[in-house]
C-alpha cells in the first residue's frame, strides 16, 4: 500500500535529490524508501560499516568530553 508522504526541505536539497535519482533512473520516492529500509527497523544500518569506522567504535567509552573541550580542540587545530 503506498500513502503519501510531504517533507518540507530546503529547494537546493530538493533538486539535488532529483539529478541524483534521475542518475540512477529512480525517482525520488523509491530513493527514499530504499535509504529508510537502509535504516532496518532498529536504526542501525543494514550495511556493515568500512572497517576503519568499525575499528572507532567505542573508543571514547567512558571518556567525558564536553562541547567546551571539542571546541577548544578546534581552535588549536586551526590556529
Amino acid at each position: 500500500m503506498h500513502t503519501k508522504l510531504t517533507l518540507r526541505i530546503d529547494k537546493a536539497l530538493v533538486q539535488q535529490a532529483k539529478t541524483h535519482a534521475a542518475r540512477r533512473g529512480k525517482s525520488v520516492s523509491q530513493m527514499f524508501g530504499e535509504f529508510v529500509t537502509a535504516l532496518g527497523a532498529s536504526g542501525k544500518s543494514e550495511r556493515p560499516l568500512p572497517p576503519v569506522t568499525a575499528s572507532l567504535l567505542g573508543v571514547m567509552k567512558g571518556h567525558r568530553i564536553s562541547e567546551k573541550d571539542y571546541k577548544k580542540h578546534l581552535l588549536e587545530k586551526h590556529s
